[in-house]
Protein backbone atom coordinates (compact mmCIF):
# COMPACT_ATOMS: atom_id res chain seq x y z
CA UNK A 1 0.00 0.00 0.00
CA UNK A 2 0.93 3.79 -0.61
CA UNK A 3 1.94 5.62 2.46
CA UNK A 4 -0.69 8.38 2.87
CA UNK A 5 -0.38 9.45 6.38
CA UNK A 6 0.99 13.44 6.40
CA UNK A 7 4.38 12.23 8.18
CA UNK A 8 6.33 10.08 5.92
CA UNK A 9 9.26 7.99 7.67
CA UNK A 10 12.74 6.98 5.56
CA UNK A 11 12.89 3.73 3.78
CA UNK A 12 15.30 1.14 4.70
CA UNK A 13 18.67 1.14 4.00
CA UNK A 14 19.08 -0.29 0.33
CA UNK A 15 20.31 -3.86 0.18
CA UNK A 16 21.26 -5.38 -3.23
CA UNK A 17 20.12 -8.41 -4.24
CA UNK A 18 22.71 -11.27 -3.95
CA UNK A 19 21.92 -11.38 -7.90
CA UNK A 20 22.75 -7.90 -9.02
CA UNK A 21 26.06 -7.39 -11.35
CA UNK A 22 29.02 -5.44 -9.26
CA UNK A 23 29.20 -2.25 -10.81
CA UNK A 24 31.41 -0.41 -8.17
CA UNK A 25 33.97 1.98 -10.02
CA UNK A 26 35.92 2.84 -6.99
CA UNK A 27 35.43 5.92 -5.04
CA UNK A 28 34.60 8.95 -6.95
CA UNK A 29 34.57 12.72 -4.95
CA UNK A 30 32.05 14.80 -7.32
CA UNK A 31 31.66 17.40 -4.70
CA UNK A 32 33.67 21.01 -4.58
CA UNK A 33 35.61 21.53 -1.51
CA UNK A 34 34.07 24.41 0.74
CA UNK A 35 35.05 27.72 0.74
CA UNK A 36 37.03 28.26 4.19
CA UNK A 37 35.74 30.48 6.53
CA UNK A 38 38.17 33.07 8.64
CA UNK A 39 38.48 31.81 12.20
CA UNK A 40 35.35 33.29 14.72
CA UNK A 41 33.68 34.24 11.53
CA UNK A 42 30.23 33.26 10.72
CA UNK A 43 29.38 31.35 7.82
CA UNK A 44 28.19 33.31 4.91
CA UNK A 45 24.42 32.77 4.46
CA UNK A 46 23.43 31.73 0.83
CA UNK A 47 22.07 34.52 -1.39
CA UNK A 48 18.49 33.48 -2.43
CA UNK A 49 16.42 34.02 -5.56
CA UNK A 50 14.05 36.44 -4.45
CA UNK A 51 10.55 34.65 -3.06
CA UNK A 52 12.47 31.88 -2.77
CA UNK A 53 11.35 29.72 0.43
CA UNK A 54 14.63 29.26 2.66
CA UNK A 55 15.94 25.71 2.54
CA UNK A 56 15.44 23.46 6.03
CA UNK A 57 18.26 22.14 5.90
CA UNK A 58 21.71 24.10 4.70
CA UNK A 59 23.32 20.19 3.95
CA UNK A 60 20.27 18.97 2.31
CA UNK A 61 18.02 20.58 -0.41
CA UNK A 62 15.37 17.95 -0.49
CA UNK A 63 15.01 17.68 3.52
CA UNK A 64 11.50 18.92 2.40
CA UNK A 65 11.01 15.48 0.95
CA UNK A 66 10.38 13.25 3.91
CA UNK A 67 6.61 14.90 4.42
CA UNK A 68 3.40 15.54 2.70
CA UNK A 69 2.08 18.83 2.48
CA UNK A 70 -1.07 19.97 3.74
CA UNK A 71 -1.95 21.02 0.38
CA UNK A 72 -2.38 17.93 -1.70
CA UNK A 73 -4.80 16.78 1.00
CA UNK A 74 -7.28 14.90 -0.64
CA UNK A 75 -5.85 13.60 -3.71
CA UNK A 76 -5.78 9.99 -4.37
CA UNK A 77 -2.44 8.46 -4.86
CA UNK A 78 -2.04 7.46 -8.83
CA UNK A 79 0.34 7.10 -11.73
CA UNK A 80 0.20 9.28 -14.43
CA UNK A 81 1.68 8.36 -17.84
CA UNK A 82 2.05 10.00 -21.16
CA UNK A 83 2.08 7.71 -24.17
CA UNK A 84 4.35 9.51 -26.57
CA UNK A 85 3.25 7.50 -29.79
CA UNK A 86 -0.32 7.22 -29.04
CA UNK A 87 -1.02 10.97 -27.47
CA UNK A 88 -2.81 9.44 -24.79
CA UNK A 89 -2.20 9.38 -21.22
CA UNK A 90 -2.66 6.24 -19.01
CA UNK A 91 -3.84 6.52 -15.45
CA UNK A 92 -2.65 3.59 -12.86
CA UNK A 93 -4.16 2.77 -9.64
CA UNK A 94 -0.67 1.66 -7.77
CA UNK A 95 -2.47 -0.63 -4.74
CA UNK A 96 -3.74 -2.40 -7.40
CA UNK A 97 -1.13 -2.05 -10.22
CA UNK A 98 -4.22 -1.14 -12.29
CA UNK A 99 -4.72 1.47 -15.56
CA UNK A 100 -7.84 2.61 -14.39
CA UNK A 101 -8.07 5.17 -16.94
CA UNK A 102 -7.20 6.52 -20.58
CA UNK A 103 -7.81 9.85 -21.87
CA UNK A 104 -6.48 11.96 -24.96
CA UNK A 105 -3.69 14.14 -24.39
CA UNK A 106 -4.87 16.88 -25.58
CA UNK A 107 -2.38 17.06 -28.39
CA UNK A 108 0.54 15.56 -30.25
CA UNK A 109 3.06 13.62 -28.14
CA UNK A 110 2.74 14.29 -24.85
CA UNK A 111 5.96 14.17 -23.28
CA UNK A 112 5.79 14.48 -19.25
CA UNK A 113 3.42 14.93 -16.44
CA UNK A 114 4.67 17.94 -14.53
CA UNK A 115 2.94 18.95 -11.29
CA UNK A 116 2.69 22.22 -10.62
CA UNK A 117 4.75 24.31 -8.20
CA UNK A 118 1.93 24.70 -6.54
CA UNK A 119 0.97 21.56 -5.91
CA UNK A 120 -2.45 21.47 -7.60
CA UNK A 121 -2.25 20.62 -11.14
CA UNK A 122 -0.71 18.24 -13.40
CA UNK A 123 0.05 19.09 -16.91
CA UNK A 124 0.86 17.02 -19.85
CA UNK A 125 3.17 18.39 -22.12
CA UNK A 126 2.09 17.88 -25.75
CA UNK A 127 5.20 19.27 -28.15
CA UNK A 128 3.83 19.32 -31.22
CA UNK A 129 3.45 20.43 -33.63
CA UNK A 130 6.50 22.34 -34.25
CA UNK A 131 5.70 25.74 -33.67
CA UNK A 132 2.76 25.55 -31.52
CA UNK A 133 1.78 22.58 -28.70
CA UNK A 134 -0.15 22.53 -25.53
CA UNK A 135 -0.67 21.59 -21.86
CA UNK A 136 -3.06 19.49 -20.99
CA UNK A 137 -4.26 20.50 -17.04
CA UNK A 138 -5.19 17.42 -15.14
CA UNK A 139 -6.78 17.70 -11.75
CA UNK A 140 -5.07 15.88 -8.89
CA UNK A 141 -8.21 15.58 -7.13
CA UNK A 142 -10.14 13.96 -9.84
CA UNK A 143 -7.89 12.27 -12.50
CA UNK A 144 -9.18 14.26 -15.19
CA UNK A 145 -8.31 16.34 -17.64
CA UNK A 146 -9.43 20.04 -18.82
CA UNK A 147 -9.27 21.82 -21.74
CA UNK A 148 -5.79 22.26 -23.53
CA UNK A 149 -3.49 25.81 -23.02
CA UNK A 150 -2.14 26.36 -26.22
CA UNK A 151 1.89 26.79 -25.35
CA UNK A 152 4.44 26.82 -28.41
CA UNK A 153 6.61 23.49 -28.17
CA UNK A 154 6.59 22.32 -24.66
CA UNK A 155 9.01 19.52 -24.38
CA UNK A 156 9.53 19.79 -20.93
CA UNK A 157 8.91 22.26 -18.04
CA UNK A 158 9.57 23.54 -15.05
CA UNK A 159 9.07 25.99 -12.30
CA UNK A 160 11.47 28.44 -11.36
CA UNK A 161 12.29 28.17 -7.04
CA UNK A 162 10.23 31.53 -6.60
CA UNK A 163 7.22 30.14 -7.93
CA UNK A 164 6.79 33.20 -10.03
CA UNK A 165 7.22 31.51 -13.86
CA UNK A 166 6.69 28.40 -15.20
CA UNK A 167 9.48 27.42 -17.09
CA UNK A 168 8.77 25.83 -21.12
CA UNK A 169 11.71 24.08 -22.72
CA UNK A 170 10.97 25.00 -26.00
CA UNK A 171 13.04 22.39 -27.52
CA UNK A 172 12.74 22.38 -31.45
CA UNK A 173 12.54 26.33 -30.69
CA UNK A 174 15.92 26.04 -28.65
CA UNK A 175 14.53 28.80 -26.33
CA UNK A 176 13.21 29.08 -22.82
CA UNK A 177 10.30 30.55 -22.72
CA UNK A 178 8.58 31.72 -18.95
CA UNK A 179 5.07 32.21 -18.41
CA UNK A 180 2.68 33.47 -15.65
CA UNK A 181 2.09 30.27 -14.23
CA UNK A 182 -1.91 30.95 -13.81
CA UNK A 183 -2.92 32.99 -16.82
CA UNK A 184 -0.44 31.56 -18.73
CA UNK A 185 0.63 34.76 -20.66
CA UNK A 186 4.20 34.43 -21.97
CA UNK A 187 5.98 37.27 -20.44
CA UNK A 188 10.03 36.62 -21.43
CA UNK A 189 11.87 33.79 -23.38
CA UNK A 190 15.74 33.71 -23.31
CA UNK A 191 16.61 31.86 -26.50
CA UNK A 192 19.64 29.25 -26.80
CA UNK A 193 20.30 29.07 -30.11
CA UNK A 194 23.37 26.88 -29.32
CA UNK A 195 21.66 24.40 -27.28
CA UNK A 196 20.52 21.79 -29.82
CA UNK A 197 17.58 20.00 -28.61
CA UNK A 198 17.03 21.68 -24.82
CA UNK A 199 15.34 19.37 -22.87
CA UNK A 200 16.57 18.94 -18.27
CA UNK A 201 17.45 20.85 -16.07
CA UNK A 202 17.78 21.59 -12.34
CA UNK A 203 18.76 24.29 -10.26
CA UNK A 204 21.52 25.26 -7.98
CA UNK A 205 20.43 24.87 -4.00
CA UNK A 206 19.74 29.32 -4.07
CA UNK A 207 17.51 28.93 -6.96
CA UNK A 208 19.30 31.59 -8.47
CA UNK A 209 21.08 29.74 -11.86
CA UNK A 210 20.20 26.58 -13.40
CA UNK A 211 22.31 24.06 -15.44
CA UNK A 212 20.12 23.16 -18.81
CA UNK A 213 20.88 19.82 -21.13
CA UNK A 214 21.19 19.91 -24.63
CA UNK A 215 20.35 16.93 -26.11
CA UNK A 216 21.77 16.65 -29.96
CA UNK A 217 24.57 18.75 -29.18
CA UNK A 218 26.72 17.37 -26.55
CA UNK A 219 26.36 20.67 -24.65
CA UNK A 220 25.43 22.05 -21.10
CA UNK A 221 23.95 25.90 -21.04
CA UNK A 222 24.22 27.75 -18.05
CA UNK A 223 21.53 30.25 -16.89
CA UNK A 224 21.09 33.20 -14.91
CA UNK A 225 17.11 32.41 -13.27
CA UNK A 226 17.51 35.80 -11.38
CA UNK A 227 19.02 37.68 -14.43
CA UNK A 228 17.02 36.26 -17.46
CA UNK A 229 19.63 35.58 -19.35
CA UNK A 230 22.34 32.21 -20.48
CA UNK A 231 25.78 33.07 -19.02
CA UNK A 232 27.68 30.14 -21.03
CA UNK A 233 27.56 27.29 -22.68
CA UNK A 234 29.82 24.30 -21.94
CA UNK A 235 30.84 21.39 -24.53
CA UNK A 236 30.87 18.00 -22.75
CA UNK A 237 34.16 15.58 -23.12
CA UNK A 238 32.79 13.97 -25.83
CA UNK A 239 31.69 17.00 -28.06
CA UNK A 240 29.03 16.25 -29.83
CA UNK A 241 28.90 12.37 -29.76
CA UNK A 242 27.09 13.09 -26.79
CA UNK A 243 23.68 12.78 -25.59
CA UNK A 244 23.35 14.87 -22.30
CA UNK A 245 19.79 14.07 -20.55
CA UNK A 246 18.75 14.18 -17.20
CA UNK A 247 20.18 16.96 -15.20
CA UNK A 248 20.32 16.41 -10.85
CA UNK A 249 21.30 18.71 -7.98
CA UNK A 250 22.83 16.49 -5.22
CA UNK A 251 21.28 16.88 -1.95
CA UNK A 252 24.49 18.88 -0.50
CA UNK A 253 24.28 21.43 -3.79
CA UNK A 254 27.66 21.29 -4.65
CA UNK A 255 27.63 19.36 -7.30
CA UNK A 256 25.43 18.37 -10.52
CA UNK A 257 24.97 15.01 -12.03
CA UNK A 258 23.84 14.91 -15.83
CA UNK A 259 23.50 11.69 -17.28
CA UNK A 260 24.38 11.21 -20.74
CA UNK A 261 22.26 8.14 -22.94
CA UNK A 262 25.64 7.88 -25.70
CA UNK A 263 27.93 7.83 -23.41
CA UNK A 264 26.32 5.56 -20.96
CA UNK A 265 26.98 6.86 -17.77
CA UNK A 266 26.92 10.28 -15.82
CA UNK A 267 29.07 13.27 -16.33
CA UNK A 268 29.71 15.72 -12.61
CA UNK A 269 29.87 19.51 -12.79
CA UNK A 270 30.75 22.02 -9.34
CA UNK A 271 27.87 23.57 -8.93
CA UNK A 272 29.37 26.69 -8.22
CA UNK A 273 32.22 26.64 -10.92
CA UNK A 274 30.20 24.46 -13.49
CA UNK A 275 33.47 22.97 -14.35
CA UNK A 276 33.27 19.13 -15.17
CA UNK A 277 34.58 17.62 -12.61
CA UNK A 278 33.81 13.85 -13.30
CA UNK A 279 33.07 11.01 -15.13
CA UNK A 280 30.96 7.75 -13.55
CA UNK A 281 30.22 4.74 -15.87
CA UNK A 282 26.91 3.13 -15.31
CA UNK A 283 25.38 1.19 -18.51
CA UNK A 284 24.04 2.07 -21.85
CA UNK A 285 21.67 4.45 -22.24
CA UNK A 286 22.20 6.10 -19.35
CA UNK A 287 18.78 8.58 -19.18
CA UNK A 288 17.06 9.35 -15.75
CA UNK A 289 18.22 10.73 -12.42
CA UNK A 290 16.52 9.66 -8.74
CA UNK A 291 17.18 11.31 -5.25
CA UNK A 292 15.44 8.64 -2.52
CA UNK A 293 13.46 10.23 -0.04
CA UNK A 294 16.48 9.94 2.67
CA UNK A 295 18.63 11.80 0.37
CA UNK A 296 21.69 8.85 0.40
CA UNK A 297 21.61 7.75 -2.82
CA UNK A 298 20.52 8.36 -6.66
CA UNK A 299 18.60 6.18 -8.84
CA UNK A 300 19.96 5.68 -12.43
CA UNK A 301 18.07 4.82 -15.15
CA UNK A 302 20.63 3.00 -17.78
CA UNK A 303 17.63 2.43 -20.98
CA UNK A 304 19.30 0.67 -23.45
CA UNK A 305 20.63 -2.27 -20.95
CA UNK A 306 17.44 -2.48 -19.05
CA UNK A 307 19.16 -1.57 -15.91
CA UNK A 308 19.15 0.88 -12.58
CA UNK A 309 22.16 1.64 -11.12
CA UNK A 310 22.38 3.16 -7.37
CA UNK A 311 24.73 6.26 -6.47
CA UNK A 312 26.26 6.68 -2.58
CA UNK A 313 26.24 9.76 -1.42
CA UNK A 314 28.14 9.38 1.57
CA UNK A 315 30.97 7.15 -0.11
CA UNK A 316 31.21 8.78 -3.49
CA UNK A 317 30.93 5.20 -5.00
CA UNK A 318 28.58 3.53 -7.49
CA UNK A 319 27.11 0.24 -5.73
CA UNK A 320 25.19 -2.76 -7.43
CA UNK A 321 23.28 -2.62 -10.82
CA UNK A 322 20.14 -3.99 -11.08
CA UNK A 323 18.41 -5.56 -14.14
CA UNK A 324 14.61 -5.62 -14.90
CA UNK A 325 13.73 -9.36 -15.17
CA UNK A 326 13.21 -10.11 -18.85
CA UNK A 327 14.37 -6.97 -20.16
CA UNK A 328 13.34 -3.60 -20.13
CA UNK A 329 13.48 0.47 -21.26
CA UNK A 330 13.48 2.67 -18.18
CA UNK A 331 13.10 5.98 -18.76
CA UNK A 332 11.96 8.02 -16.39
CA UNK A 333 9.18 8.19 -13.65
CA UNK A 334 9.69 8.42 -9.67
CA UNK A 335 9.67 7.03 -6.26
CA UNK A 336 6.15 6.64 -4.32
CA UNK A 337 5.40 8.97 -1.18
CA UNK A 338 6.97 6.22 1.27
CA UNK A 339 10.22 6.08 -1.00
CA UNK A 340 9.58 2.06 -1.18
CA UNK A 341 8.50 1.87 -5.45
CA UNK A 342 10.14 3.30 -7.99
CA UNK A 343 8.05 3.81 -10.37
CA UNK A 344 9.18 3.81 -13.93
CA UNK A 345 8.26 3.92 -17.87
CA UNK A 346 9.31 1.43 -20.16
CA UNK A 347 9.86 3.94 -22.85
CA UNK A 348 10.36 1.35 -25.85
CA UNK A 349 8.09 -1.48 -24.91
CA UNK A 350 4.93 0.35 -24.07
CA UNK A 351 4.93 -0.72 -20.36
CA UNK A 352 5.62 0.71 -16.42
CA UNK A 353 8.11 -0.89 -14.16
CA UNK A 354 7.01 -1.19 -10.50
CA UNK A 355 10.12 -1.40 -8.35
CA UNK A 356 10.56 -2.45 -4.90
CA UNK A 357 14.13 -0.58 -3.68
CA UNK A 358 14.39 -2.31 -0.47
CA UNK A 359 13.91 -5.64 -1.62
CA UNK A 360 15.00 -5.31 -5.43
CA UNK A 361 12.39 -7.27 -6.70
CA UNK A 362 10.07 -6.18 -10.04
CA UNK A 363 6.45 -5.98 -8.40
CA UNK A 364 4.60 -5.05 -11.73
CA UNK A 365 4.62 -5.38 -15.27
CA UNK A 366 1.91 -3.07 -16.87
CA UNK A 367 1.05 -2.27 -19.94
CA UNK A 368 -0.14 1.41 -21.39
CA UNK A 369 0.14 2.87 -24.09
CA UNK A 370 3.13 3.30 -27.08
CA UNK A 371 6.25 5.40 -25.59
CA UNK A 372 5.03 5.80 -22.14
CA UNK A 373 7.98 8.64 -21.01
CA UNK A 374 8.19 11.09 -18.49
CA UNK A 375 5.43 9.63 -15.85
CA UNK A 376 5.09 10.67 -12.00
CA UNK A 377 3.40 9.27 -9.16
CA UNK A 378 1.07 12.32 -7.67
CA UNK A 379 0.85 13.32 -5.05
CA UNK A 380 4.64 13.95 -3.73
CA UNK A 381 6.25 15.19 -0.05
CA UNK A 382 7.52 18.84 -0.10
CA UNK A 383 6.58 22.19 -0.26
CA UNK A 384 6.38 22.80 -3.55
CA UNK A 385 7.54 21.50 -7.13
CA UNK A 386 10.31 22.70 -9.71
CA UNK A 387 8.58 20.32 -12.23
CA UNK A 388 9.54 17.76 -14.67
CA UNK A 389 7.91 14.78 -13.05
CA UNK A 390 8.03 15.27 -9.72
CA UNK A 391 11.65 17.19 -8.81
CA UNK A 392 10.53 18.38 -4.97
CA UNK A 393 11.82 20.42 -2.72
Amino acid sequence: MIARRARLGLILPLVMLAGCSNADTGPVSPSATPASTPAGAAPEAPRLLPGMPPPLSPTDVYAATRELSPAVAGQPTRVYVPNSESHTISVIDPDSFQVVDTFPSGGSEPQHVVPAYDLQMLYANNDLPIGSGSLLPIDPRTGKPGEPIPVRDPYNMYFTPDGKYALVVAEADRSLDFYDPHSWQKLHDIPVPECHGVNHMDFTADGRTALVSCEFGGRMAVVDIAGLTLLRMIDLPGGSSGMPQDVKLAPDGRTFFVADMMAGGVHVFDAQTFDNTGFIHTGGGTHGLYITRDSKRMLITNRREGSISVWDFATGRLGDTWRIPGGGSPDMGNLSADGRVFWVSGRNHGEIYAIDIVDWKLLARIPVGRGAHGLTIWPQPGRYSTGHTGVMR
